[in-house]
């Protein structure tokens, strides 16, 4: 459990990093805040059209009692918030980057330069990371598309669909989160998508001390405007970690 416990002080790191400098909270926060007012516009349609949208996945409660419909609707609904959340904490991220692709870029930076000597990799010009930000994206939220629809699925189980299956959530896009925001540092190094995964893949523990509380915090309304700058900058020092480099200045 050891990389658990250092991927949270990473995480710990990263918060007292960008929340002590005012330049890594403005770069971080201004992509973060026009995503959230995105996002707040599909969510309140969502809450909006919740109780038509479970009648319309359960039209096969009609002739049951009040008591078992009432019962089956909120297991329903539960499932589809949950599945929904986890598409929309993803999504969050990925249009985030999206929209702030190069502010995430510097922030990932001057987290990395303030720590030590970065190993020299290909250099990209601003388009070319915009580029890369946004195939990443899509392959993100493609990604957690491909997990939400079993979870969903899933969710439906009494019991298990109300416990089990949001921490696997919160497991699953832990991981993708971190697949995602260690990309600028990584990128610097010259890894790809393909060898990000690998290498997250070889330290889970460690990858999910730092991704669990950024999508967990990201469920939270308004705070993911802070959450993501900070999950950005303790992804750097994750980075670092995995390649084997100092994380401390």
């Amino acid at each position: 459990m050891s990389d658990l416990v250092l991927g949270l002080r990473l995480y710990a790191r990263g918060a007292t990093t960008v929340l002590g400098s005012a330049r890594l909270l403005r770069l971080g926060a201004l992509p973060a805040l026009v995503a959230v007012l995105l996002y707040a516009a599909v969510f309140t349609a969502l809450l909006r059209f919740l109780p038509d949208l479970v009648e319309v996945l359960t039209p096969f409660d009609d002739t049951w009692s009040p008591g078992a419909r009432e019962a089956t609707d909120v297991v329903v609904g539960v499932a589809l918030v949950g599945a929904v959340a986890l598409v929309a904490v993803l999504g969050f991220v990925a249009v985030t980057l999206a929209i702030g692709g190069p502010f995430y870029e510097r922030l990932s930076e001057i987290v990395d330069d303030g720590i030590g000597v970065v190993p020299e990799g290909p250099r990209r010009s601003t388009a070319s990371s915009v580029l890369r930000g946004a195939r990443d994206g899509l392959l993100l939220v493609l990604f957690s598309l491909l997990t939400a629809v079993p979870l969903f699925v899933a969710g439906f189980v009494p019991v298990l669909g109300q416990t089990v299956v949001p921490v696997v959530a919160a497991l699953v896009g832990g991981r993708l989160l971190v697949l995602e925001l260690t990309a600028p540092a990584l990128d610097r190094r010259g890894f790809g998508f393909a060898a990000r995964r690998r290498l997250v893949r070889s330290r889970r523990l460690l990858g999910w001390g730092v991704g669990v509380p950024t999508y967990l915090l990201c469920l939270v309304p308004l705070v993911g405007i802070v959450a993501v700058p900070v999950g950005a900058a303790a992804s750097t020092l994750l980075a670092r970690e995995l390649c084997g480099e100092p994380t401390s200045a």
